[in-house]
């Protein structure tokens, strides 16, 4: 079955930098659309990035300029680049695959 791995979350302080990876256990990797969705307590889980298979990419309004999401095929990994990371990132990130394979989840936490 798909495996999703989420790596790189932390404890980082207002404007600092983390890189979230993602490891997919499958051989169609490089025709997914991949994301990453991220749910903060009390709120909905939302779409943070994606990235289809042709790298096109789309950003939610909070994270635009801030983050980039990236995908390297030959290792079957997408990436989230987070800068001037704020107290309202805090979430655990999950990662998705082609809508419908989800990861465990990996918290960060922005202090103030």
């Amino acid at each position: 079955q798909v495996q999703l791995v989420e790596s790189g979350g932390g404890l980082v302080q207002l404007g600092g930098s983390l890189r979230l990876s993602c490891v997919a256990s499958v051989g169609f990797f490089s025709l997914a659309t991949m994301s990453w969705y991220r749910q903060a307590p009390g709120k909905q889980r939302e779409l943070v990035a994606s990235i289809t298979p042709s790298r096109v990419t789309n950003y939610a309004d909070s994270v635009k300029g801030r983050f980039t999401i990236s995908r390297d095929n030959a290792k079957a990994t997408v990436y989230l680049q987070m800068n001037s990371l704020k107290p309202d990132d805090t979430a655990v990130y999950y990662c998705n695959l082609g809508g419908g394979a989800w990861g465990q989840g990996t918290q960060v936490t922005v202090s103030a």
